[in-house]
């Protein structure tokens, strides 16, 4: 809490400036020796999902939703090289039936961004990332887990241009690996085998993403498609639960816009599953709020 006072005092004695919040999967940075804490609200939910490639119903679970509160820091090191860290809390619960909600911290994550092409509106970027668990969840209670208990690293390369009018196209393929993770049994079965361990291999992951928006002075806005599947795994068996190991696949649609006329800023972000395997067909929304300081004050002549 000591830690949380001082930084509200830090942002308070900050100073006011125009720019754009950055996130770990667009062309934005932050400008030398400034910052910007995010906090956002998260609601997802669904009512049918893909049990392989059937989409059905179940009414032991109603509608199925998650929501989160999470902060996240964006540091400009300098203005080619951005660092992100986030934080979320987590909790789920469903409309009908008995299965215990689960809520707690998730997992922390850390990003590095490098801008290393920057020439005529186009440029090129390399991120790296990281995340850790800090909660102590129950990964294998799928659906109602919060989380998958793993941790990852994640190489994601993005390429961006930008139009002198504010319109901008950006296209990103990222990497996930995943570490394997301990479960709460002796024993599972996945892939058609029984596996007498309590130590589950979690399958990779990869995804891609397409943006395209328009941003100019205070305001930017977006429409993007975003597809992530995993690089392996099986499928949920017919009438079981999901699990750690299953192939789960998606492509969604979404729209996301902020405005920031000085330094503080709002957004907004909705988002719809058209398609997938082993997961709900989900329609998520968030809002959040922003605010842009200076960490080291300019020096005076």
């Amino acid at each position: 809490m000591k830690q949380f006072s001082l930084l509200l005092f830090l942002l308070i004695l900050s100073l006011k400036q125009s720019a754009f919040a950055q996130m770990p999967n667009d062309a934005i940075y932050m400008s030398k020796n400034t910052a910007c804490l995010a906090v956002s609200y998260n609601n997802s939910s669904w009512n049918k999902y893909w049990e392989n490639s059937l989409l059905r119903e179940n009414l032991n679970i109603g509608t199925h939703t998650t929501q989160s509160t999470m902060a996240m820091l964006a540091i400009g090191v300098t203005k080619n090289l951005n660092a992100i860290v986030a934080l979320p809390y987590v909790w789920t619960q469903t409309s009908a039936g008995n299965l215990r909600w689960q809520r707690g911290f998730q997992d922390a994550s850390g990003w590095l961004k490098y801008r290393f092409i920057n020439k005529s509106g186009f440029s090129m970027h390399a991120i790296a990332g990281a995340s850790i668990p800090v909660g102590n969840y129950v990964a294998e209670f799928m659906p109602m887990s919060i989380g998958m208990q793993c941790k990852t690293a994640t190489a994601r390369l993005l390429a961006s241009y930008k139009h002198r009018s504010g319109i901008y196209l950006t296209a990103s393929e990222s990497y996930i690996f995943r570490s394997n993770i301990n479960i709460d049994r002796d024993s599972y079965q996945a892939d058609k085998h029984l596996y007498n361990v309590h130590q589950v291999s979690v399958p990779n992951a990869y995804d891609a993403a397409v943006r395209l928006g328009y941003m100019k002075r205070e305001i930017q806005a977006e429409t993007y498609v975003e597809h992530g599947a995993c690089d392996g795994g099986d499928n949920i068996r017919r009438n079981d639960m999901p699990f750690p190991t299953n192939n789960m696949k998606s492509t969604s649609v979404g729209f996301y816009a902020k405005y920031q006329p000085h330094n503080i800023g709002l957004n907004a972000r909705v988002a719809h599953v058209l398609s997938g395997s082993n997961v709900g067909q989900s329609t998520s929304y968030s809002v959040g709020v922003l605010y842009q300081f200076r960490y080291i004050k300019a020096a005076k002549n």
